[in-house]
C-alpha cells in the first residue's frame, strides 16, 4: 500500500488509501489497483492477468471470474467486501461473450445487486484479454 496516508498500523482504513497489486501496468502507467477516499473505493480496470500474463484464453466467463476476483481482493485490502459494491462496469470485446460475463457477474453479485454497466469494446491492452471490469464500493 502506498500513498500520502502511509499507514497508521491501527488496522483501520486510511482516509486516503492507494493499494497496488503489482500488476504489469500499474507502475509503468502510474495508477493504483484501488483508491479509497473515506467511504468510497474505486478499482482500476481489472483483467484476467496473473503473474503478468493473460489466463483462460478464449473463455470470457473464466476471465471475468478472475478479473472480479482481482478487483475484490484489492477492495478487501482497502477494507471493503463484495457486499459493499454499489456499481460495476464490464468491458467485453465480443458481443457473443456477454452472456458468459453476465453469468459470472451474477454468480458473484447476485445477492448484492449493484448498478451495472456492460459495454462492447473494440479491444483491450492485450488481444488475449476478453473482458475488463471495474468496481465502485461504498463503506458508508
Amino acid at each position: 500500500m502506498t500513498g500520502p496516508a502511509g499507514g497508521s498500523g491501527s488496522g483501520k482504513p486510511e482516509p486516503d488509501l492507494r493499494v497496488g497489486s503489482g500488476g504489469p501496468w500499474e507502475d509503468r502507467f502510474g495508477y493504483s489497483r484501488v483508491r479509497r477516499v473515506g467511504p468510497l473505493a474505486i478499482t482500476a480496470g481489472c483483467t484476467a492477468t496473473v503473474d503478468g500474463a493473460p489466463v483462460h484464453p478464449g473463455d470470457a466467463g473464466a476471465q471475468a471470474r478472475v478479473a472480479f476476483g482481482i478487483a475484490l481482493d484489492a477492495l478487501s485490502r482497502a477494507g471493503l467486501s463484495a457486499a459493499d459494491v454499489v456499481g460495476t462496469r464490464m468491458y467485453v470485446t465480443d458481443r457473443a461473450d456477454t452472456e458468459a460475463v453476465g453469468a459470472a457477474h451474477g454468480e458473484i453479485f447476485g445477492d448484492v445487486r449493484p448498478a451495472a454497466t456492460m459495454v462492447i469494446v473494440a479491444g483491450l491492452i492485450d488481444p488475449a484479454l476478453l473482458v475488463e471490469v471495474e468496481l465502485v464500493a461504498w463503506a458508508g
